[in-house]
């Protein structure tokens, strides 16, 4: 692992922070191809005190936005050579959640890039824990400059 991967680099080319930074380390990367992310979840989460008292759980939405921010990261490395650009989220389709994620687990983001037409991008998006799948769906992303604002 090289230190491209760890936490100061997920946060050089993500422009999430805490509470909202969702990818802890990355474990492999293929500009243009796949990337392998995780995401540690612990009791510490902001939202387990609402989500719920009783029974936390990590909200599904959260978790999709974990496979996002993963697959920023692999949108980032790929047009790392054009100044300037960022990659933003468009959609998703077929999501579908297999498996409860609960405090102590560890999600497995994988992401393969399905085709990057006209400039829209298509994952195959995949959250693991363990050798349970946890959540399942296929993400659009697109390059772009943002707003000089």
């Amino acid at each position: 692992m090289s230190d491209q991967d760890d936490i100061k680099a997920i946060m050089r080319q993500l422009p999430h922070r805490f509470p909202f930074l969702l990818v802890d380390r990355v474990l492999s990367c293929e500009p243009g191809k796949s990337i392998t992310a995780i995401k540690n979840v612990t009791i510490n989460e902001p939202f387990f005190p609402g989500h719920f008292p009783s029974e936390p759980v990590m909200p599904g939405v959260l978790i999709l936005e974990a496979l996002a921010q993963a697959g920023l990261i692999l949108g980032m490395r790929t047009v790392e050579s054009e100044e300037g650009t960022i990659v933003y989220f468009a959609g998703i389709d077929k999501a579908r959640f297999k498996r409860r994620v609960v405090p102590g687990d560890q999600l497995l983001l994988k992401l393969v890039v399905g085709s990057a037409k006209k400039r829209i991008w298509r994952f195959d998006a995949e959250a693991w824990v363990g050798d349970e799948l946890a959540c399942r769906a296929q993400m659009m992303a697109v390059p772009g400059k943002p707003d000089a604002n």
